[in-house]
Order: C-alpha cells, then structure tokens, then sequence
C-alpha cells in the first residue's frame, strides 16, 4: 500500500458518510483534522461493551475541574476575591471548557480573558505554583511538565533551590520569569490549573480541608466527588452482579435516581427482568475513558466507589449481596476491564480525537466486526465525536447543566435523564 497519496487519491479512498473537523492545539501541524465518524445506529441487538467517560458522566468532578479553571483565571488576572470578579460565565464559557483536552480549555479562556491578564500576577502565580508541585506534588509526570515549564519561562534553577523559603524563591525569581508570548502564557495557565486541582484531590485524599475553599462558589463544597445518579446500579446490572428479583427490588432506587436527574418522577411499572436475564448470562467489558491524567482518576474514582459503598449497604437485598458487590467496588479494577487516562495518550491527541477510545477498545481486544455491539455514554460534544471517531455507532449523550450548551449533534441518543433513563425508559437501546 503506498505510504504517499494525493489529493485526489485520498478523496477516492475516503468512506462516504460524516466527518468531524478537529481543530488541534496551537502549534501543532496540521491546523484541522478531518475524521470519519462511524454511521449511526440507533438500537442494538446485542451489547457486549460499554465506554463511559469519568467526568460528568460516570461523577460530578466537571465542576471541580470548571472551579479550578475559574481559580487559574483569577490568579493571572488578580481578582481573587469574588466580589472583583463574578467568575466564569455559564453559557459563554462553560461550552468550550468541557469535554476537550486541558490545553484547548485553557487556550479558550486565554483567549476570552487576555485584556485582564497581569504579568505581574501570572508570573508570581506560576512560581507559587511550581514550588508547590516541587514540595508537595505526587504525579511525576505532572512534575517534569513543571520543570519543562521553568525552562522555557526562565525559572530553571528553581527546584535545586528549595532548601529556601517560599519568599525568598519569589524574590530571586520574580525577576528571572518571562512569560510574554501567548505559548507561554498557555503553558504557565496550565500549570496553576493543576496545582489547584491537585490541592484539592489531595486535601479530599487525605480528609483535610481544602485550602480557600470559600472561592469554591455554586456546587455542594461537602459532595465535590459524588457519582452521578444510577451509576452504582447500572455498573451492577451491565456487569451481570445483579439478578431479576434483585433488580426489581432496586426500581424505587432506580426511580429516585431519575428524579434526581431529570426533576420529574417516572410514571408506570417499568420491566427490567429481560435486562438483567441477559447481563447476567453476558456481562459486558466495561471501559472508562477519561481526558484525565491518572493520579487524578485514581484518586476521582476510589472517591466516587466509596459513596457507592455507602449507598449500596442501603440497598433491600440480603446482607451476603450487600457485601459481595461491596466488595466488588473496593477496588476498581473489579470493575473497569480497561481504565484509561490521559497517560495512555498525550495532551495533544485528546477529545475530541479518537485516541483515548481507541485505546480502550484495542485494550478489551473489541475486533471492528464487533463494533455494533458497543454503546459509548459521554457527557460532551468532544467526548461524542471522540467515540463515533473511535468506530463506535451507538453514542448515548447525558448531558448535565454545565453541558447543556454543547452541541449533542454527534450523538445516537441525547438522554437528559442520565443512566436511569438509559435503564428505564430506552432499556440500554437494545432492541426488544
């Protein structure tokens, strides 16, 4: 097969049907690229795999990344107090700050903010962000990232001088630090993102408070990790963990899940038993997929799998299936037959790319004649073209309140009920 074609070549060899044009990161050739999205199906016949994204799909953690994003604005622009600055805007920024890649949000608000960029604070912010990951950082990754990120801005030295004080660091560097390109800026802007995010992930991991957390403003600062509704019951169903008579005593569960969603109650006796009959004989590979790096989806779903202990040993079944699925979600691994984060990839080739899906179906060993037997559930416009990128026809949108002004376009199926709505009212889209 020739390794060179031309223009005219490639439009004769292209599949008939939709493309996505993925805009890539500053600086990277080519500007656009331009993917085959997978024809869509509506229903299945079988499904012998499901794709999940993490945030805003599978927890809540969407907001704390939006948070961080908002403190990152705040530190470059010097508007730490929320009375100098209202913070991000809903329906301007939340759009373009989901979904994508870390670089591509943050590129996006450098973008929307730049007249309120100060030198003096970015630079300051990226100093004090940079010893913390130095002193206190635990991703090693996330840490050379740092050090890169002194290179170029003229901070080199700073790590092998830790042995002196946060103040007089600032004072020998506050001088040295150039950040005046908009590269630059991006790549500082990152760095103060993750330092935020980390702080906070940390202080959750450890049962600490969390440092200025009056700045955390509009989400439940006690529940910032929680998983979305009908999460534990729907991993529990598709795994084949839970039989019919089981099931059928978790519909009240179910129905509660829905309503907490959706904000209205499902009406009628919704007939699961096909349901859980078929998972029980098929249980599916499950994959979560997450444009997370892995320190923070460690720690983001060992989170989220605690809650779901709790709600399990709630639940009306014997005390023997409490512990057995207890048990099950103490450690993910039980659950998730791939986990894949951004370690797998590279901050370049993430959502919208096919990547990071890619990968998943490659580690669950999913050979393309099986394709029609995937559904992928994600919460963004990025994550739903990534996975009908990835060859995947059966996309299921769940979007939440930050996500509701992405276009779902890309999608098989936009399901504002969330994963109890999956189960009771389109009963997983499999044909009857």
């Amino acid at each position: 097969m020739k390794k060179i074609i031309s223009q005219s070549e490639i439009l004769k060899a292209l599949p008939k049907g939709e493309f996505a044009c993925i805009k890539n990161p500053e600086g990277i050739f080519p500007e656009f690229e331009y993917a085959p999205l997978a024809k869509k199906k509506k229903y299945l016949n079988d499904i012998y795999t499901v794709v999940c994204d993490m945030d805003g799909t599978t927890t809540t953690t969407e907001n704390l990344c939006i948070h961080s994003l908002e403190y990152m604005i705040r530190k470059i622009s010097d508007r730490m107090e929320l009375s100098a600055w209202a913070g991000l805007d809903q329906k301007l920024d939340y759009p373009h700050i989901i979904g994508n890649s870390t670089t591509r949000h943050v590129e996006y608000l450098i973008d929307a903010y730049r007249f309120t960029i100060s030198d003096s604070a970015i630079n300051m912010s990226f100093i004090k962000a940079a010893i913390w990951f130095f002193r206190y950082g635990k991703d090693p990754q996330r840490i050379e990232e740092v050090k890169t990120s002194c290179r170029i801005v003229g901070c080199e030295g700073l790590m092998a001088q830790l042995d002196l004080s946060d103040e007089e660091l600032l004072l020998i560097y506050k001088s040295k630090c150039k950040i005046e390109t908009k590269s630059k800026i991006v790549r500082a802007s990152i760095d103060i993102y993750y330092q935020r995010y980390h702080e906070i992930l940390m202080a959750i991991d450890k049962n600490e408070a969390i440092p200025m957390i009056d700045l955390i403003h509009g989400i439940d600062v006690d529940n910032l990790i929680e998983p979305m509704p009908g999460v534990a019951i729907f991993i529990s169903l598709v795994k084949g963990w839970l039989n019919k008579e089981e099931l059928q005593l978790l519909m009240p569960d179910l129905k509660k899940s829905y309503l907490q969603k959706s904000g209205s109650e499902i009406k009628g006796n919704m007939d699961l038993t096909s349901l859980a009959d078929y998972f029980s004989l098929d249980p599916v590979k499950l994959a979560l997929v997450t444009s997370s790096i892995y320190y923070e989806a460690d720690i983001v779903i060992q989170q989220v799998f605690n809650v779901v202990q709790k709600e399990i040993a709630g639940w009306p079944l014997t005390n023997d299936k409490k512990q057995i699925l207890i048990s099950y979600f103490r450690d993910y691994h039980k659950i998730y037959d791939a986990f894949v984060t951004a370690n797998d990839s590279h901050e370049i080739r993430l959502k919208p790319h096919r990547d990071l899906y890619s990968i998943a179906l490659n580690t669950l060993h999913v050979p393309l004649e099986d394709m029609d037997k995937v559904i992928g559930l994600e919460d963004s416009e990025s994550g739903s073209i990534a996975i009908r990128a990835a060859g995947i026809s059966c996309v299921i949108a769940l979007p939440f309140a930050e996500t509701s002004g992405h276009d779902l376009s890309a999608a098989s199926h936009i399901v504002q009920g969330g994963l109890p709505e999956v189960l009771l009212k389109h009963h997983c889209f499999m044909k009857k």
